[in-house]
């Protein structure tokens, strides 16, 4: 749980930085401000993956480790199609939320570049896209502790 604690809070984290970067430059061009945008996004997508990745380094280097903290956080056995049930679950919601958040991050791109002013509300509609992934996550973890 502390892994995932750390996790939430890497990710809280570099959401705020990111919030804070794109009301810092709200009074730029823009079309700067759509790049600035587009690598924002592309570097934030880099972070969470080299995070991922360094969970799994550290679960391929100290297997003993990461296979005692996982017994002795489940000690009843649980129904073997939970865990296929939770991919799926977390396998749509994320495969919904890149087609949502790739047509809305389009169009919201579109429309900062043409009125700057709209900026606020483009956000919010692509934060609701990406919403859907995170009810994915809410169900697996539903089914995980039933």
């Amino acid at each position: 749980m502390d892994i995932l604690g750390a996790m939430l809070g890497c990710l809280v984290l570099l959401l705020a930085i990111s919030v804070w970067y794109f009301l810092a430059r709200r009074r730029a061009a823009p079309t700067h401000r759509a790049r600035g945008l587009v690598r924002g996004l592309a570097l934030f997508n880099g972070i969470l993956v080299l995070m991922a990745a360094g969970f799994v380094l550290v679960r391929l280097v100290w297997p003993s480790a990461a296979l005692a903290a996982g017994t002795n956080a489940q000690a009843t056995p649980s129904d073997p199609y939970a865990a296929l049930a939770a991919a799926l679950a977390v396998a749509g919601g994320s495969i919904a939320a890149g087609i949502a958040v790739a047509n809305t991050g389009s169009a919201a791109i579109g429309t900062i570049a043409e009125k700057p002013e709209a900026f606020g509300r483009s956000l919010i509609f692509v934060g609701m896209a990406e919403g859907i992934a995170i009810y994915g996550l809410i169900i697996a973890f539903m089914i995980l502790q039933r």
